[in-house]
């Protein structure tokens, strides 16, 4: 086993915090029948995930870090938990955060939750999805919670929880009987696994898979089949090999199928001309697959660029695969005319 090597002085903090959260999101999602009784609103459990998930990200990295390094693009605010008719959900946010810090006041959380308001206008701040994955989540299946560092533009690192992704790649992945996964990179330092969300454990070094135009290729789906539009994913898949048994889940864990060797890429297609895509959904897990040797771009092939605040304004869909199928790709979306 390699010895896991940081690299970036940031990722240790954000490695405890996104371990943490791991357990308190799943705590969230155990319940989600009680909490949609109290507050009388379907979405409601992974509402209070949500937010639950900003607050203590929040405060962990405010326990660690100095200021300067507590900058956080989220995708949260606590303007509508703030007013009387979500007062339901407001308690439900609280007693969940109260539960890992029992002395936090309701004004600290949200407080904290509100933190999370930078414009990523910085030369560093991190890029928050507290759980990326709604529908997943909502079904007790997958989500991630993703946290990335960008540094002048460019991802640095990145910590991404998996609550219910086995470290055991024969587990299928429609079963989530597991105590998850947490991965973290920084640039330079590769992709690592720590089994059972334990930031103390011994972590496994993760690698994308060696391209080989012999075998069925494996590729992500979103369970949801808005996400992206998959009429035009199978033509390209069936342009450059041959289809396999896909993997289908919601959420960021696509891009760690892929860092961990489990899935041979990862297509995100633009389902209409307007839609942008936001940092928070591909900060971490792009930092993570490119450090185990993947290669992400978007679908012309340019690099993700991080330089708009919280949108990648100058890309279009999202593309993760292996070297060497990950050209393929590209030139099949120009020969297809695709997106």
């Amino acid at each position: 086993m390699s010895t896991f090597n940081t690299q970036h002085h940031l990722v240790p903090a954000a490695l405890e915090a996104v371990c943490t959260v791991c357990s308190v999101s799943k705590t969230v999602q155990r319940n989600l029948e009680r909490l949609r009784q109290i507050t009388k609103d379907d979405r409601s459990p992974v509402t209070v995930a949500d937010y639950a998930v900003q607050a203590i990200i929040s405060l962990s990295l405010a326990d660690s870090l100095d200021a300067s390094d507590c900058l956080i693009v989220g995708e949260e605010d606590a303007q509508a938990l703030r007013s009387e008719d979500q007062a339901p959900i407001r308690q439900a946010v609280f007693e969940t955060v109260r539960a890992w810090r029992p002395s936090v006041t309701e004004e600290e959380m949200l407080d904290a939750i509100d933190h999370c308001d930078h414009d990523g206008s910085s030369d560093g701040y991190w890029a928050l999805d507290p759980i990326d994955g709604t529908k997943g989540f909502l079904r007790g299946q997958h989500y991630a919670i993703a946290l990335g560092r960008i540094e002048n533009g460019n991802v640095v690192a990145g910590v991404m929880g998996c609550p219910n992704l086995s470290s055991d790649q024969a587990f299928p992945l429609n079963k989530q009987d597991v105590t998850g996964v947490v991965y973290a990179a920084s640039s330079g330092a590769g992709a690592w696994e720590f089994a059972d969300c334990d930031p103390t454990t011994s972590p496994m070094r993760i690698m994308a898979q060696q391209y080989d135009s012999n075998r069925p290729l494996r590729f992500c789906e979103s369970a949801e089949k808005g996400h992206s539009a998959r009429g035009d994913s199978e033509r390209i898949i069936e342009s450059v090999g041959t289809p396999g048994e896909p993997a289908r889940l919601d959420s960021q864990c696509k891009y760690a199928l892929v860092a961990r060797g489990q899935a041979d890429g990862y297509l995100r297609l633009p389902t209409s001309k307007t839609y942008v895509e936001k940092i928070w959904d591909h900060a971490a897990g792009m930092c993570i697959a490119t450090e185990a040797g993947a290669i992400v771009s978007d679908v012309a092939g340019n690099p993700l660029d991080f330089t708009h605040g919280s949108r990648l304004e100058q890309n279009r869909g999202v593309i993760c695969a292996t070297d060497g199928l990950h050209q393929q790709i590209i030139e099949a979306i120009s020969e297809l005319a695709i997106a």
